[in-house]
């Protein structure tokens, strides 16, 4: 793996060509930190919900609870659409990265402004699937949300806040919100997705992008010299994720995945080097890997790699 790649996934700027691609995607990326910090603070109405429950005849309560659901769903709503704005610029720098003459390792030292970019983008998207993971809140306060809703319009009443989310809105927020990793599941089918619709371009053209990204994080997290420079855990963590996500991606795109003998990544180098750190911070992780891949539990993976996940 060429360093100069290394050195362009901790800080690249973007080249004319680039521009275009790059603007848009900031754009998406630049909002990216504010729902993460919205995400990390979702408390959820857990308390509301429970007493309205226990106390049905108490319209004070079910006032309450409705009251505290209301602008958590206005934010759940948030997520969502942002999830579609992700995956249209996931889209974008896809076609940038793969688009012909040139070769994926070609692409990446060539526009390695658009590889930051594509790595920043797995870095949020398993940061947010992580904070979702371990927050049931959120399907609760849902849930609890369309129950009322059609509870209501049973007895004809209508509610201010369903003009936020209509039918239709909230069976595609049900089904986002179902995925144990929401983020990483829109992204996986916008990947097999841009695959299918590109049927000139070969589709290893695509999986050769992840598989050099993946040995590029890999080789980051497992060599000293590259690692003594990591300033700090997040650069560590930061490395991670990309590794997972790209994997992921892979395992998603390719006809046989990242787990085969044949595949073009490194799993089991993968796996240890996610092992070797403290479990609180890869847990999440190597759940993405265990729950979100596709070929794990296929014949052709190795009894190894499988010990390795148990």
């Amino acid at each position: 793996t060429p360093p100069s790649i290394i050195e362009s996934l901790t800080h690249a700027q973007p080249t004319e060509a680039e521009t275009a691609v790059w603007n848009q995607v900031s754009a998406v990326l630049e909002e990216a930190h504010g729902i993460l910090a919205e995400l990390q603070s979702y408390n959820g109405a857990g308390q509301e919900i429970r007493e309205a429950i226990q106390n049905p005849g108490d319209l004070a309560l079910q006032e309450k609870a409705w009251n505290a659901v209301c602008p958590l769903v206005a934010k759940l709503k948030r997520f969502y659409e942002f999830s579609l704005r992700l995956e249209n610029a996931l889209r974008s720098l896809l076609e940038a990265l793969t688009s012909p003459p040139y070769a994926p390792m070609q692409h990446l030292e060539r526009e390695q402004a658009l590889a930051k970019q594509f790595a920043e983008i797995l870095h949020f998207t398993l940061s947010f699937d992580e904070l979702k993971m371990t927050n049931p809140a959120i399907q609760n306060d849902f849930s609890y949300y369309r129950r009322t809703i059609s509870r209501n319009r049973l007895n004809n009443q209508q509610l201010e806040a369903e003009n936020e989310v209509n039918n239709e809105m909230a069976n595609r927020m049900s089904l986002f919100y179902a995925e144990a990793t929401p983020m990483l599941k829109t992204l996986s089918n916008a990947t097999t997705k841009f695959v299918s619709e590109n049927k000139t371009l070969p589709i290893e053209d695509t999986t050769d992008c992840l598989s050099t990204m993946a040995c590029v994080c890999r080789v980051m997290l497992e060599t000293p010299e590259y690692r003594c420079r990591f300033t700090n855990t997040d650069t560590m963590l930061f490395c991670m994720r990309v590794m997972v996500g790209v994997i992921i991606l892979y395992d998603h795109v390719h006809p046989v995945g990242a787990f085969a003998k044949t595949s073009k990544i490194d799993m089991k180098g993968c796996i240890k080097v996610l092992k070797e750190q403290p479990s609180n911070s890869v847990e999440g992780l190597l759940n993405a890997l265990r729950y979100t891949t596709r070929h794990l539990n296929d014949d052709s993976t190795s009894k190894q790699i499988r010990a390795l996940l148990q």
